[in-house]
């Protein structure tokens, strides 16, 4: 609280300068109407337009004495203490008075008690309030954690057939398989099945049927005695054969997304491909891969240096690339990409020039490990802190390492393989940022230079990469609990200096140089473009997702009804 807000509180309590007093339930609040004035559009037009200029007393009704209390005290103090019981009155009585600080301080505190059993609550609550921005909190959150709240929650069955009839046809709908959605409506309509079977057809024209198998669509309708009986059912599912004969028939573009039972969901994350080789030429290129409409998407306007053998990073709804080559020389640059403004800014360079470098995210930080500064192969490290635009070195690895990749695993960093001026390397580190030490861990079974590293079903698996003699197609993955690495499933092909992520609970590899040329392919491992020497990562957590993915045409509610199958 300033000084000079003291001084009016203190005025307030002594009751000395006051111009109004404000009434509700027989409690009086003495205040100067400046104050309120400020706070409140609702207290200026009280007092300025509602009123004449010498009335002194205001009667307010519908609102409680401890309510208008905190309001008050927030128009003299800027605080307002928020809890569990007064949250609702008092964001209710904020909204009606309009006072924005207030406002604010509910929603915040609201956000933050969002779970999958309440959040349909909060979202209904803050509908009837004129501040979206909470409602749309609420809203995103549901469309988020829809599998568990769907399959939980008591307030899901609660839900008006207009309410879920919302929640189902958006594009946003976070689910990894579609059929969570046609389970979750007639979880619904048993809840109430007699009040309810009229509604089923309409819900289901906005799951995307047709990207559900055939066979568990025909198994469901044969043991749901209210689909066998309903006949806009059944002709909603033969238009969903067709369209699954469709798909399954022809090479479906992005215009075809326009068909409503075949129209896929935007994805909770994208994979960034940046930058590398393409063919002889060093690339600025940006693509990215959306998973539920399986395709890439070309992004431009791009500011990007081109360069190659570089390392990328995701943090705070930014995209960070970090070092590499350019056509000249090796990089210490760092330049970033606002995922909101779709803006290229150049941060603060590295203390090293750093190409074949590895980088990865802890704990709010970006590490750039190793690399190769045109010179030697180094063993150094740092990090860099976005809030301080700061790169700060700290303890070096036990290895020079260049062309080796590294992952993050339960708070700690993993490196592994690479090269270092030599030969190419098969051992692998630890680095535990409490004692800031670096430890050697089991040995893999396989030298691997321009290795590809992730953590992945709780292991950290070291993919591909060159011997010294060979490109290797050749998995292995690591146990922290037992310090040993096994092999896994072997690639399609042979491949050193790709990309790697995990998106959606599977393994991606993309582009990277077989030995003979640099490889347009991608390969998926599901525990499942011409490029080399480029980089991965995955983005995830925007608002704005489809800036970013496979252009999707809008469906209106009313298009999709003409197409349930009025025929």
């Amino acid at each position: 609280m300033s000084s000079s807000s003291s001084v009016y509180n203190e005025l307030r309590l002594k009751q000395q300068l006051c111009d109004a007093v404000i009434r509700v339930d027989n409690n009086e609040f003495h205040v100067h109407k400046v104050i309120l004035c400020n706070c409140s559009t609702y207290f200026r037009a009280l007092f300025n337009r509602w009123s004449s200029p010498d009335n002194r007393l205001f009667e307010i009704p519908n609102v409680s004495a401890e309510v208008m209390k905190l309001i008050i005290e927030f128009a003299y103090t800027d605080i307002v203490p928020v809890t569990h019981e007064n949250v609702q009155e008092l964001f209710v009585t904020a909204d009606r008075f309009n006072v924005m600080g207030i406002i604010e301080a509910c929603s915040d505190f609201l956000e933050k008690q969002l779970t999958p059993h309440n959040c349909i609550g909060i979202w209904r609550f803050t509908d009837s309030c004129s501040y979206p921005e909470m409602k749309n909190k609420a809203f995103r959150f549901l469309l988020n954690h829809f599998e568990e709240v769907a399959a939980t929650s008591e307030e899901f069955l609660l839900l008006s057939a207009q309410e879920l009839g919302k929640i189902i046809e958006s594009d946003q709908l976070i689910v990894k398989k579609e059929k969570t959605v046609f389970e979750a409506i007639l979880r619904w309509v048993s809840g109430s099945t007699e009040e309810r079977r009229e509604h089923i057809s309409l819900l289901l024209s906005k799951v995307r049927l047709a990207l559900m198998p055939p066979e568990y669509i025909m198994k469901s309708v044969d043991e749901n005695e209210v689909m066998k009986s309903s006949e806009e059912c059944r002709t909603l599912l033969r238009r969903a054969m067709e369209n699954m004969l469709d798909i399954r028939t022809k090479d479906l573009s992005s215009s075809d997304f326009c068909h409503p039972l075949a129209h896929p969901r935007l994805p909770a994350a994208v994979l960034f491909a940046i930058g590398g080789w393409s063919g002889e030429s060093l690339t600025n290129g940006i693509e990215v891969y959306d998973i539920c409409a399986d395709c890439w998407v070309k992004l431009t306007d791009n500011e990007l240096t081109p360069r190659a053998y570089h390392g990328t990073a995701f943090l705070n709804g930014s995209v960070y690339c970090v070092g590499g080559i350019n056509d000249v020389q090796q990089l210490n640059t760092v330049q970033r990409l606002d995922l909101d403004t779709h803006m290229w800014q150049e941060v603060a360079p590295m203390h090293s020039k750093r190409c074949h470098v590895c980088v990865t995210v802890l704990d709010g930080y970006i590490y750039a490990l190793g690399g190769y500064d045109g010179h030697s192969r180094l063993s150094t490290a740092e990090r860099y802190k976005p809030r301080t635009n700061q790169w700060t070195l700290f303890a070096s690895m036990n290895a020079q390492r260049s062309d080796a990749c590294c992952t993050t695993l339960h708070g700690k960093i993993y490196i592994c393989g690479g090269f270092n001026g030599n030969e190419c390397l098969l051992t692998a580190e630890c680095y535990t940022p409490e004692t800031n030490q670096w430890t050697m861990i089991a040995a893999m079974a396989n030298r691997r230079s321009g290795i590809g590293v992730v953590t992945y079903a709780g292991y950290v698996f070291a993919v591909g990469g060159f011997d010294g003699t060979t490109r290797l197609r050749t998995v292995e993955a690591y146990n922290l609990d037992t310090d040993t690495w096994s092999d896994m499933p072997s690639m399609v092909q042979r491949r050193s200096n790709f990309g790697i992520a995990v998106i959606d609970d599977r393994l991606f590899v993309v582009g990277g140089f077989n030995g003979f040329s640099t490889t347009v392919g991608v390969e998926s491992y599901n525990i499942g473009a011409d490029h080399c020497a480029l980089s991965c990562c995955v983005v995830y957590g925007l608002s704005n997702i489809a800036e970013y993915a496979a252009p999707r045409p809008s469906l209106h509610v009313s298009e999709v009804e003409e197409d349930k199958v009025m025929r």
